[in-house]
């Protein structure tokens, strides 16, 4: 009898043991998710398409700071550029959700790339800054929404899949990883082949890749007439959890922006230019490297608390980049904020799953973007500004003021964060609403 007991203790052992396994197995992860048919069909062509946002705006300090001589010109060309892609970004979602993906990309790859190019001409040829302002207006406007786009595909390979959770951190993984590639790519054609490198290089792979990208029809969200009515009638502005997150997006903008004006200036001034890329770098990877960690973990706190806590830690290690004056110091500073950012991208794009409703989501993906891109504008004018007439590093206060008064309006209205009850639902019915374009 006490064999027989035995053997049966240690069966369900065992089977406790397998099921255990078999749990982990299932748990949604990187590789199940890049195995999923037709992924790397619309992933490649939109990780070169999504490269330009991350070369834009430091291709356009460099050239325009370059031809002027003056890091506050450079600054306000590159802010126009910004705020002109800010205001436009959510209406090409919205677009996009409208009539397609494809009738959104075609013609918006086709005018960044001219008025890309236009801009560069007007640059060199020291015309006056008003024209440059005026080509950086629809260079701006036309920066393709890749992005959102590629997390709305995902939204029709995986409709209600667990992954879908992965997918996010996958997104902004890649989102950090365009911001390693992308300013040492700019930086490093700008000084070593030629000021207007950047720029011509961004145009160019804006528009292949983004042609590509639009060609894979068959991964893009169905356009239909019974989805118009939902998608028509519904805004992300107005869910209150949403202008949460866009002003704290606006401070994760302003740490960009500051540090590519600042490292600039900072390399400049101590006669190595060719660091700013790599300073750069370095905070950018780390920036990734706790998004591919972020992504990987089974988190268990609500992401309201993640995104407080890992604001708080980004606000801190910003408040000190002013005081580093070392090359150690700053890249070492740059790495621990880099890494404050990618868990506070990630949360809060996994906080619209719960506060959008499905109708809404990719303009809610659109509205961050561009609130980002508004930061960044803001930041390089203002860092610009200070770099020109206070003192070298002057700059670095600008990502400490965006994160500080970003951080208490999130203290302040964190509750709007709480996802409605049926929040969960409608996400997870997705699926089964073929007309609607977004999730």
């Amino acid at each position: 009898m006490a064999s027989t007991v035995t053997s049966k203790k240690s069966k369900n052992s065992t089977d406790a043991m397998n099921s255990q396994k078999s749990t982990a197995s299932a748990r949604p992860g990187y590789g199940r998710l890049l195995r999923t048919r037709g992924a790397w069909t619309f992933l490649l062509p939109g990780f070169a398409a999504r490269q330009p946002f991350a070369m834009l705006t430091i291709s356009i300090v460099l050239l325009v700071q370059h031809t002027t001589g003056s890091y506050g010109a450079a600054g306000a060309a590159a802010a126009v550029t910004g705020v002109s892609m800010a205001l436009f970004a959510p209406y090409s979602g919205r677009l996009a959700d409208r009539h397609g993906q494809r009738a959104v990309l075609i013609p918006g790859v086709l005018l960044h790339a001219a008025s890309g190019l236009t801009l560069t001409a007007l640059a060199l040829l020291d015309a006056p800054l008003w024209a440059v302002f005026a080509a950086a207006v629809p260079t701006g406007a036309s920066v393709p929404q890749v992005g959102p786009m590629v997390r709305a595909r995902w939204g029709v390979k995986l409709k209600d899949s667990p992954l879908m959770t992965t997918a996010a951190a996958f997104e902004s993984v890649t989102d950090e990883l365009t911001f390693v590639v992308g300013p040492l790519l700019a930086t490093a054609l700008c000084t070593a082949i030629d000021p207007a490198a950047g720029l011509v290089t961004e145009a160019s792979l804006t528009l292949i890749g983004g042609l590509l990208f639009a060609a894979r029809k068959s991964t893009q969200p169905s356009v239909e007439g019974g989805g118009h009515a939902r998608v028509e009638h519904t805004s992300a502005l107005r869910v209150p959890g949403v202008r949460v997150l866009i002003v704290t997006f606006l401070g994760i903008g302003a740490v960009f922006g500051g540090m590519q004006v600042s490292l600039a200036a900072f390399t400049e001034s101590i006669g190595e230019p060719g660091l700013n890329g790599v300073l750069y770098g370095v905070f950018a990877a780390g920036n990734m490297l706790s998004g591919v960690v972020c992504g990987a973990i089974a988190w268990k706190a609500a992401p309201q608390r993640r995104l407080v806590i890992g604001y708080t830690a980004l606000a801190l290690t910003a408040s000190g980049l002013w005081a580093a004056h070392s090359v150690p110091l700053l890249a070492g500073l740059g790495l621990l904020v880099g890494m404050c950012i990618a868990p506070a991208l990630i949360t809060g794009y996994t906080l619209v799953d719960g506060l959008v409703p499905a109708g809404a989501r990719t303009e809610a993906f659109t509205w961050l973007t561009g609130a980002v891109a508004l930061g960044q504008a803001a930041a390089v004018s203002v860092a610009g500004q200070l770099e020109d007439r206070l003192w070298g590093g002057a700059g670095f206060l600008v990502p400490m003021g965006g994160t500080v008064l970003a951080l208490a309006t999130l203290l302040a209205l964190r509750s709007r964060l709480a996802g409605r009850a049926h929040g969960r639902t409608v996400a997870r019915g997705v699926g089964h609403r073929v007309p609607v374009a977004v999730d």
